[in-house]
């Protein structure tokens, strides 16, 4: 019987992650070694080994545990949202609070999730596709609950992605310390959208 993983071996794995997706975003996913990865955390690569057999392994371990809080965001929300009475704009706002929230602090694994799930064998790319699916769906039917006057079956997925393209790429210029924060940038968004939706 296989001994359990010790809450270390875990925190040496997060720690890993966090390294790679820095080598990822920085170098690309291709262009990124697992020498690279072992210097960056200031380890052996026979080191890095004995936490992952791979790159692409650490790859999809990366993305298998983001696309995960990603929907246990969505979850939170919900919950949230049933124990604070909120109405469903107040929900769905919570929900974009929440999404920038994490993103501050996801910036590479978030551009792994968008740039490098094709690097991925068929099956684990699909089990990850698939949970960026199951985002969406959520994510539509908050709006749609939110705005029923403005979502129909014709545009509630342009108008899903449309959120997705104002917050998704913030990683390219919205920077920690920066001008405006992210809890300052999603007040914009909610702004916009009620703006742009509540008519």
């Amino acid at each position: 019987m296989a001994r359990p993983k010790s809450q270390q071996h875990e925190l040496k794995r997060e720690e890993i992650l966090d390294i790679a997706a820095q080598c990822f975003a920085r170098q690309s996913y291709p262009a990124a070694s697992m020498n690279d990865i072992a210097a960056a955390g200031g380890t052996s690569k026979a080191r890095l080994y004995h936490y992952y057999e791979s790159k692409e392994a650490i790859l999809f371990d990366l993305l298998d545990r983001y696309t995960q809080r990603l929907l246990a965001i969505i979850g939170q929300a919900e919950a949230t949202a049933q124990r604070r009475n909120l109405d469903d704009r107040a929900a769905v706002h919570e929900l974009i609070r929440s999404f920038l929230e994490e993103y501050e602090t996801s910036a590479t694994r978030h551009v792994a999730l968008l740039h490098d799930t094709q690097f991925l064998g068929d099956d684990q790319r699909e089990l990850i596709l698939n949970r960026q699916r199951d985002v969406v769906s959520a994510v539509t039917r908050f709006l749609r609950r939110a705005y029923p006057q403005r979502l129909n079956p014709v545009n509630q997925t342009a108008v899903t992605m449309m959120l997705f393209g104002m917050i998704n790429w913030t990683f390219t210029w919205l920077r920690p310390g920066g001008a405006m924060s992210y809890a300052a940038f999603a007040e914009e968004v909610v702004a916009m959208l009620e703006r742009g939706l509540a008519g």
